[in-house]
This record gives C-alpha cells, sequence and structure tokens, in this order.
C-alpha cells in the first residue's frame, strides 16, 4: 500500500496477473482488457516522450494513457471537451433530473445479457419520457433530453439505472410555440413509472421471445417460457423506481452535475483509502441511512470482481441523447428552440491543434508551464516507444 495516492492501477497490478489466472472461465474478453489496459496506464508499456523546460532545464516523463473509458485516469479531457460541447445547447430554462431504475429480479438478467437489457432500459426510458411528455394532458410537447447509464451503487453492486437531464420544456406539434413546463415540476412520477414498466416488460418478452437472451448458472431455468414468466409475474405488480430530483438551479448547474455523472467510471481514485492485508478499503454514501458517509472494507478479490461487473460491451454507447437533442436533428431543432426563447445562438471558437492547448482552454490548467519554476515552457526533447524507460530519471508526470 502506498501511504497516499493510492489508485485503482496500483491495486490491479499487484492482484491482476493472479485473478485472471485463478477466474480464467468466468472473466470476459473485455474485462481482461480492462484490466491490462488500467495495469499500462501511464507507464513505460504505452511509451510517451520527455520534455524539458526551455527556461530552466527540469525534465519530466509524460507516458500515454490507456484512453479506456473505465479508467478512472483517463476521462478529464474526454469530459471537458463533452460538458463544452453541451454548454452550448443549455437553454434558459428550469433542468430536471430523472431517474429510472430496474428492479433487482432485473437487473440480475442485465449482467447475463449486458448489451441487450441496458438498450431495452434505454428505449423504454426514451419512450416513457416522450410518451407522457406529448400528452395535452401533461405538457404536449416533444422534449429533448440526454441519458446517462450507470450500472453500479455507491457500494460497487450491480445496480442499473439511467440518469436523465430533461428541459422542462419543448416544441408544440406544429413547433410554432415554445411550450414550458409548470415551474418546479416536470411530469408525474407515478404516471411515468407504470408507463415505463409496462413497456420494458413489453420489450422483455418479445426480447425472450426472438431468443435474443441467454440464461446460465443461478438463472439457467428461465430458458423455459413457464419459468421466465412465473420469475416477471412479481415485477409486473410491484412499483418501479423512477423519481425526479427538485430542478437544477440553472443551465450553470446543469453542467455541474453533469461534469460529475457523465464520464464517471464505477470507482473514483479519490474515494480508495488503503490496500492492506489482502483487503481494499473504500469510501461508500449509505443512501439507506441519511446518506451517511462510511468506509467499506473488502477481501481484495471481491473489490477486483465489483469492479468488473461493470465493465460495458464494447462499442455500447452509454450517454444518449433523444428528442430534438438527437443527433439527426438537434441542429435545426435546437436552433428552433433558441428562436421561440429569443436566445442567440452561442459562437463556436476554433479548436486548438494541440492538445494541451485545449486542455487549458477546456479546464484552466496548463500542461505547458513548468512545474519547477513557472515561468518556462515545457517542450518535448525525446519521445519514448512502448516499452523503452529514458535514459536519466525525470520526474514522472502525473
Amino acid at each position: 500500500m502506498r501511504p497516499s495516492g493510492l489508485e485503482l492501477a496500483d491495486i490491479f497490478r499487484q492482484l491482476g496477473p493472479a485473478y485472471r489466472r485463478d477466474h480464467v472461465a468466468a472473466l470476459s474478453r473485455g474485462q481482461r482488457r480492462v484490466m491490462s489496459a488500467i495495469e499500462r496506464c501511464r507507464t513505460a508499456a504505452l511509451g510517451g516522450h520527455v520534455e524539458q523546460c526551455d527556461a530552466c532545464g527540469h525534465q519530466r516523463i509524460a507516458f500515454n494513457s490507456c484512453r479506456n473509458r473505465h479508467c478512472p485516469k483517463c476521462q478529464s479531457l474526454t469530459r471537458a471537451q463533452w460538458l463544452e460541447d453541451r454548454r452550448a445547447e443549455l437553454l434558459p430554462v428550469e433542468y430536471f433530473h430523472v431517474v429510472f431504475t430496474l428492479p433487482q429480479e432485473i437487473a440480475a438478467i442485465a449482467y447475463q445479457n449486458k448489451a441487450a437489457i441496458y438498450d431495452l432500459l434505454f428505449r423504454a426510458t426514451a419512450e416513457t419520457l416522450r410518451t407522457i411528455a406529448a400528452d395535452p394532458k401533461h405538457l404536449g410537447a416533444e422534449i429533448g433530453f440526454i441519458a446517462i447509464l450507470h450500472t453500479w451503487g455507491q457500494n460497487l453492486l450491480h445496480h442499473p439505472h439511467l440518469h436523465c437531464v430533461v428541459p422542462g420544456g419543448g416544441l408544440s406539434p406544429d413547433g410554432q410555440r415554445w411550450i414550458a413546463c409548470r415551474p418546479g415540476f416536470f411530469l408525474p412520477v407515478r404516471v411515468l413509472s407504470r408507463l415505463f414498466r409496462r413497456r420494458f416488460l413489453t420489450m422483455l418478452q418479445q426480447a425472450f421471445a426472438a431468443g435474443s437472451l441467454t440464461f446460465h448458472n443461478v438463472l439457467a431455468e428461465l430458458t423455459d417460457p413457464r419459468a421466465f414468466a412465473r420469475y416477471l409475474a412479481p415485477t409486473a405488480r410491484a412499483e418501479w423506481v423512477v423519481y425526479a430530483k427538485p430542478p437544477f438551479g440553472g443551465p450553470q448547474r446543469v453542467l455541474e452535475y453533469l461534469g460529475r455523472y457523465t464520464h464517471r467510471v464505477a470507482i473514483a481514485n479519490s474515494r480508495l483509502v488503503a490496500f492492506a492485508d489482502g483487503q481494499v478499503a473504500f469510501r461508500w454514501k449509505d443512501y439507506r441511512h441519511a446518506s451517511r458517509h462510511k468506509v467499506m472494507r473488502l477481501e481484495a478479490g471481491e473489490f477486483v470482481r465489483r469492479f468488473l461487473l461493470h465493465v460495458l460491451p464494447s462499442g455500447f454507447q452509454r450517454i444518449r441523447h433523444y428528442g430534438w437533442l438527437a443527433n439527426r436533428s438537434r441542429a435545426v431543432k435546437l436552433e428552433r428552440c433558441r428562436q421561440l426563447l429569443d436566445v442567440p445562438a452561442p459562437v463556436s471558437a476554433d479548436e486548438p491543434a494541440d492538445y494541451r492547448d485545449r486542455y487549458q482552454r477546456l479546464t484552466g490548467i496548463s500542461l505547458w508551464e513548468c512545474p519547477h519554476c513557472h515561468s518556462g515552457r515545457m517542450v518535448c526533447v525525446e519521445a519514448l516507444q512502448p516499452g523503452v524507460l529514458p535514459r536519466g530519471p525525470p520526474e514522472v508526470a502525473a
């Protein structure tokens, strides 16, 4: 254990080889790739370059990132660029946060059929929000929204749910008016919950009938249609968890929220407390007990297992846009929303060619400034091929 600055990569580097050997049959190819990427991230294994200050001569090594979306260290620039793109799309209206959660019985099926069930979660959620919003009894408008998949709870157990960020209003059916929702109220959550349950279960039955689902281990019996129907029967009577949080305090608060949620991984390095005596300790928030902050200790292998529960299928899109924010119609319909709200279109800035300039513009943090003299500029003086260490012992960039 390091006295401070413990990272997920430290844990994987120590446990990874033995864990992969002991769980050879249980690990998917994607899980193995994620483990390997995190272990190699910002090490000599991926290559990099040596930078030197043009004023004082201070040197440091900058090893390359793995860029894996499950890596806690590789999201900052991607997150910053995504948020900058979203900033240009914000409107001066109330924004709401609506969460759709799958019951535990469905979550168990989802773990064995990630791509299929997570896709149904997106589809059922989108249809529910758009259908209820379009109903004249509620809003009577076409809405636009962003949906973000999270598959974990604070304890790292499998807990698939969708966070939706929704402007409080939308376009009239003829596109000639902006229809705003009531102040502080978006759509009735009970109505959303009932329709979400019905739509999702209908889609799930269709996926089963089409042979799109697989079952094994404790769920193996669900291959039988009668067993599958019995298993789902209680979920058709239960209340599914859909809730709407209070509206955000303005567009800037929306960006702050999105910055915390969009490119989050199952656990951030900042939550890790210790790795010693075969156990990993990490901070978590216990929502069942007034959101109290606690420290959980898990056997190291169990910690790795829980993290790997949340590796997504290759190519799966965990952030999606719907309604007038959908990619195919966003430019035209967003411009129409601005016209109706009398909001000028944002002025786009030229994109810097160098990633360091882009990083500074997006985050305000300079990668050019010398950390030693704070007046010189760090320039590349040597390229490092993967697996090759530099000749000298300069500082390694974090």
